[in-house]
């Protein structure tokens, strides 16, 4: 275990780091690198037991056993640059960039023979930002691909992947280019399609056709990450462009395929394969955005009934993360879809609604 655990930029990811590793090692020296605000909230929570401003980098990573960099990944390189002269020898330094290839490459041309580098990508997060959304459950079930540089020993690989696992999540070993290649199918690809999707729909939007009022329920639901922040994907579009293109490529390519078969009996079979290799998709595991437990709710319509369920479900401690109006008739009520983060805290939500006299299922 690492005594001394530098945090560089506590947001989200590193102030949910500080949090877990405090859970598990409460007796762990956690010191933060950050702005001013995020460290003073940080202290305050918890998360760090120490904190410095980045103009104290020097003094704060002088007694390091493991350094931590959750910056944006332009920060991530321009960091490791400054430590390969001011860390000590047998010091591990870590990230959490998305991309891994370019930041593994970098840190092998500038960090010393006696410093250690793993790269790291927690596949999870959340749609706030900031360490005042740092929770340290954060990682629990998620997927944590690591990437170790060559020549880094095995006991070190083994010692950081069972630290990561003690936070609760899977870890996954794989080469750094393997990893970007597959994050830019899995991950990045369909936040381009979402946000290509949206922009087409919007553009269509007028008040003589209007698609964007009749855009809910499964459109909505597949474009949710369309609403990400540009400045969290600018850093992983310029750093793995390349399989970005390609993966858009090959997709163009199977559109046309299937653009082809619209309309004649062999679509059948596009239909029955995706639904046999969607069915093999992990469940148990967090992705890069939380899968959401949704819940399904017949209401009256009559003013306060959203309060009241929110109410009701707050006596009871269960968090609501999304709500919506899926269907509604003035004067006879419609249906609200309420998701969870979990889908035992769904299915607590069920019980104590139907127990009140709510009608609720699970939206399968």
């Amino acid at each position: 275990m690492y005594n001394t655990i530098v945090i560089v930029g506590v947001g989200l990811i590193g102030g949910s780091f500080g949090l877990a590793v405090r859970r598990k090692y409460p007796n762990t020296r956690i010191i933060g690198i950050s702005s001013r605000a995020a460290i003073t909230s940080a202290l305050e929570m918890g998360a760090i037991t120490e904190g410095f401003g980045y103009e104290e980098l020097d003094a704060a990573v002088a007694d390091a056993d493991l350094i931590i960099l959750c910056t944006p990944i332009h920060r991530i390189q321009g960091l490791l640059t400054v430590l390969a002269g001011i860390v000590r020898e047998g010091v591990l330094i870590t990230d959490v960039g998305s991309t891994k290839k370019v930041i593994t490459d970098h840190a092998a041309q500038v960090l010393p023979k006696n410093v250690d580098f793993i790269g790291g990508h927690p596949m999870t997060g959340s749609e706030r930002r900031g360490v005042d959304a740092a929770e340290p459950f954060l990682f629990q079930n998620a997927i944590y691909v690591i990437t170790p540089s060559d020549g880094i020993q095995d006991k070190t690989i083994k010692e950081f992947s069972n630290f990561i696992g003690d936070l609760g999540a899977s870890v996954i070993i794989m080469e750094a280019g393997i990893h970007d290649r597959i994050a830019a199918t899995v991950s990045h690809l369909p936040q381009m399609l979402a946000v290509a999707l949206v922009e087409m729909v919007g553009k269509f939007d007028s008040d003589k056709e209007p698609f964007l009022r009749l855009a809910a329920g499964g459109f909505r639901d597949m474009t949710r990450i369309a609403s990400s922040p540009f400045t969290m994907w600018d850093d992983i579009c310029r750093t793995n462009d390349n399989d970005i293109k390609q993966a858009i490529d090959f997709f163009i390519e199977r559109l046309e395929q299937l653009k082809m078969r619209i309309g004649t009996p062999s679509l059948s079979e596009d239909f029955e394969v995706a639904n046999i290799t969607r069915a093999t998709i992990p469940k148990d595991t967090k992705g890069f955005m939380r899968p959401l437990f949704e819940v399904l709710v017949v209401v009256e319509d009559r003013p306060g009934v959203i309060a009241e369920i929110a109410s009701e479900l707050l006596k009871s401690d269960i968090n609501i993360k999304d709500i919506e109006v899926v269907k509604v008739r003035e004067g006879e009520g419609g249906t609200l879809r309420l998701a969870f983060e979990g889908e035992t805290t769904a299915q607590q939500a069920i019980k104590h609604l139907t127990g009140i006299g709510f009608v609720a299922r699970m939206r399968k």
